[in-house]
């Protein structure tokens, strides 16, 4: 069932994270009033006894389950037992009571790294499971496969309105910035922000690797599409109902540092330590699906990029804790 009134319960699940905080933003613009919002503190989704009790008290009429584990290469790599186990403890518990305490609709948050590392391109839904994952993040993307299967199985034997949406790389005001924890773009944004003219600024790998960037107000917009649109037009277009979110352009790496740089208005060099991993070669999306329900991307890049810089400097304390 659609989300139509305004005074639906909505549980966005993750709401002070960078995808949770924007989804919820967008509500409160559009005049939903009843948000049912918990920290981590008040609420602690890996535990599955505290979630069964609060979907009971609470009784959401929608779930937004935009709450995981996050991190880029380095934090995939050194903790992939929380990645794992955390995230599939989170999907577990929310999917499940959602399901027991009849929700109308909950919408999954994936990524794009969910998709194998050489699908072909631009990567489509029904490349899931078709082949190896890329190494680097494999333990976040087995969870997040994981939470995919789970809203399909609920989907197929129940019926349940259970909806994942596969986000491309996202950015935006309120991202992560701490340089261990962070992905490529708001990372090179602090790199630049603090380079002096004349220094270098060394990124991971190669450069060469194709990337494709959404920002995150475009995606609280598409969530928000998918909670309003009508279920019969979801299973008209995605009969599992999986459905990529993103904008089906990408540049490299070295061009996105170029561009990064020049918003900035830094003049230093950019060097690659290619001694480093480059990850996945390509990842750009097909949102054809997205497309044809009526919805596309707003905000250029070189826009986004610039009201997220603008962010940073205005909260650059702020941004530096928050990894």
């Amino acid at each position: 069932m659609e989300l139509n009134s305004k005074e639906a319960g909505i549980f966005v699940a993750g709401h002070r994270g960078l995808v949770g905080s924007a989804i919820t933003r967008r509500l409160e613009q559009e005049g939903y009033s009843n948000l049912i919002l918990r920290s981590s503190k008040e609420l602690d989704l890996r535990d599955q006894q505290a979630v069964n009790a609060f979907f009971r008290d609470e009784k959401p009429e929608f779930v937004v389950l935009a709450a995981a584990r996050v991190g880029g290469i380095l934090a995939n790599s050194r903790y992939p037992v929380p990645f794992l186990q955390d995230n599939l403890a989170i999907e577990l518990n929310v999917v499940r009571a959602a399901f027991e305490s009849g929700v109308s609709r909950l919408l999954f948050l994936g990524s794009s790294c969910v998709y194998p590392k050489l699908a072909p391109q631009p990567l489509r839904e029904e490349s899931l499971l078709s082949g190896p994952l890329e190494p680097t993040n494999a333990w976040y993307a087995v969870a997040k496969i994981a939470g995919i299967k789970l809203c399909e199985a609920y989907r197929e034997q129940y019926g349940a309105d259970f909806v994942s949406a596969m986000p491309t790389n996202l950015y935006g005001p309120r991202d992560n910035f701490d340089l261990e924890t962070s992905h490529v773009l708001p990372a090179l944004i602090r790199k630049f922000h603090e380079a002096g003219s004349g220094d270098t600024v060394t990124l991971w790998g190669t450069g060469r690797p194709l990337r494709e960037f959404l920002y995150i107000e475009d995606l609280a917009d598409a969530c928000l599409f998918l909670l309003r649109a009508p279920a019969e037009a979801i299973g008209e277009h995605s009969a599992n109902g999986l459905i990529n979110v993103g904008v089906g352009e990408d540049l490299s790496i070295a061009a996105l540092a170029e561009l990064i740089r020049g918003v900035v208005g830094v003049d230093c060099e950019i060097a690659f330590d290619t001694e480093k991993p480059d990850g996945t070669p390509r990842k750009l999306m097909d949102v054809s699906r997205m497309t044809a329900m009526g919805w596309t991307a707003k905000t250029g890049l070189e826009e986004g990029i610039r009201k997220t810089y603008e962010w940073y400097v205005r909260n650059e304390a702020l941004a530096k804790g928050a990894g």
